[in-house]
């Protein structure tokens, strides 16, 4: 083999394998894809990507059952606030609450929405992931300076996959009147609790 073929051929492999590592180089979007413990500890939410984005999925909630003072006391919780009739007999636990997030760059995901099984609204929503690998997420009605942020943290064990679903979406649309509702919070005068400007 002639000294030119020769490095002709490493070239070649050296490319190949450069080529290979560069390919395998994590998405930076799919930071957000696992399992993550809501504030509280009430929930577990397993974020997945799908065909138009990131969405979210209620796995596990702490109380599964209606509590003794319910009038469905030890029943399965179900999604009994839904704006629709035909909805109200689902499970809460398995729930897809959150849908339609994209990468918006900087560890941030924009245009999304998320539903609150407690009371059967739907929220607009945006999410960030912090220094310290926290997700903040602040759900809000018309802009986003009114609404209420909270912080979520990657559930230990987590191996991060991404979960292929062709279930169709769960969480009902937000409508007019419910966009006319504001979350129960303060509203926001900087950006103090985000760590990262608000503004979009």
């Amino acid at each position: 083999m002639t000294s030119s073929l020769k490095t002709f051929l490493f070239t070649f492999l050296a490319g190949l394998a450069l080529g290979a590592h560069a390919g395998t180089e994590p998405d930076p979007a799919d930071r957000i894809v696992g399992l993550w413990v809501t504030d509280k500890g009430e929930g577990h939410v397993e974020i997945f990507k799908e065909q138009d984005g990131y969405a979210g999925r209620l796995v596990w909630i702490k109380e599964p059952f209606f509590p003794e003072d319910d009038p469905m006391a030890g029943e399965v919780r179900i999604d009994r606030e839904n704006p629709d009739p035909e909805l109200r007999d689902r499970p809460v636990e398995g729930l897809k609450i959150m849908q339609g997030f994209a990468y918006d760059g900087d560890d941030r995901w924009t245009d999304g929405t998320i539903y609150d099984p407690e009371n059967g609204k739907t929220y607009r929503c945006k999410i960030w992931l912090t220094d310290d690998g926290h997700l903040k997420v602040r759900g809000y009605v018309g802009i986003s300076l009114f609404g209420r942020t909270t912080e979520w943290i990657p559930l230990l064990g987590s191996s991060g996959a991404a979960v292929d679903t062709d279930e169709p979406d769960q969480a009902p649309a937000m409508d007019d009147e419910q966009a006319g509702t504001e979350i129960e919070d303060e509203p926001r005068t900087d950006n103090a609790d985000d760590g990262k400007d608000d503004a979009q």
